[in-house]
Formats: C-alpha cells, sequence, structure tokens
C-alpha cells in the first residue's frame, strides 16, 4: 500500500498527517484542520477579542499553513509550529485592522466585542474587556506562556512595556472580580 491509498483516521499522528497533507492530501488536512482548529480559534479569540476576526484570522492560519506544509521539518511538534504561525497571523491582522481607515471605521463599530457573548464565561469573558494591547500581553504571557522578551519582540515593544501592561491588565482584572 502506497503512502496515498492508506485509510485516514483520527488515530493517526500529526506527524503521518502532515506527511500525507504536505504530499496533497486535503483529507490529511482536513483531519488536522479538524484536530487543531478549537485551539487557534480560541487563541485568535483570546488576542483579537471579536468572534468575526477570530474566524478570520483561524481561516487565514490554516491557509498559510496548507501553503507552508512542505516546510515543516518535524523539528518540533506540529501544534508548535501551528501556534506560532497562528500568533504571526493574529498579530499581523490586529494590525492590519489597526491601519489608517480601520482609525474612521472602527472594529467595535462593525461587531459587538465578545465580552457580550455568552457562550464565553470566568476568566475569557473578563479578558475580552481588557484594553486591546493588555489583553494580548496578558494572553501571551499568562495563557501562552510567553516572556517579556518575547513578547516585546511579537508586538514590537520595549520589555519594559510588556511587563507594565501585563501589570496593569492583571490590575484591571482583579478590579473586574
Amino acid at each position: 500500500m502506497t503512502a496515498g491509498i492508506l485509510p485516514l483516521n483520527s488515530a493517526m499522528s500529526d506527524f503521518e498527517l502532515v506527511t500525507l497533507a504536505s504530499q496533497g492530501n486535503r483529507a490529511a488536512f482536513k483531519l488536522l484542520y479538524q484536530s487543531h482548529h478549537q485551539r487557534i480559534y480560541t487563541l485568535s479569540l483570546r488576542l483579537c477579542g471579536h468572534k468575526n476576526m477570530a474566524e478570520e484570522i483561524t481561516q487565514e492560519c490554516f491557509i498559510l499553513v496548507w501553503q507552508k506544509l512542505p516546510q515543516f521539518r518535524g523539528e518540533s511538534q506540529f501544534s508548535t509550529w501551528l501556534h506560532s504561525i497562528c500568533v504571526n497571523q493574529a498579530l499581523s491582522s490586529i494590525r492590519k485592522q489597526q491601519s489608517f481607515w480601520a482609525r474612521f471605521i472602527p472594529l467595535e463599530n462593525e461587531t459587538e466585542p465578545m465580552s457580550s457573548d455568552e457562550s464565553y464565561s470566568g476568566l475569557d469573558k473578563l479578558i475580552f474587556k481588557l484594553p486591546q494591547r493588555a489583553r494580548m500581553v496578558f494572553v501571551l504571557c499568562a495563557i501562552e506562556g510567553y516572556q517579556h522578551d518575547e513578547i516585546a519582540d511579537l508586538l514590537g515593544i520595549a520589555v519594559g512595556t510588556s511587563k507594565t501592561q501585563y501589570h496593569r491588565a492583571k490590575q484591571l482584572l482583579q478590579e473586574m472580580l
């Protein structure tokens, strides 16, 4: 049996699925998508705070992953590689949203912020209420485990600014509780 004829199933490892998907096997990519979609969507939503934008980021992320699959060498776990692509894609999309025209037509007027969505509760609901920069730093640091120097590089800010925004987010969350 060749790799293209093997029956696909959800018990296959990410590495096996990536190998097949990088050879053009769409069914293997679909299984990867189904396995990782919710995590990528949740991360995107926490970073941007808006459902529609998170859906777009998730879609763009998986398009980019499909295009870059042949570059995945297996030196890290697929989920780690995917996570890195997602964070970069989300931050890039957020920057685009803040372009010149977005200053005149803010995202808040286009869609309701997620703080009003009843499907989210607890900490996530409070995170959506944080100012954008503080929210991004808090999510990257407290939830995703990035260090302040990594966050500073990703966001193009000083390490001290990252620490300040993280402290601000924690204070605001405490006040909300």
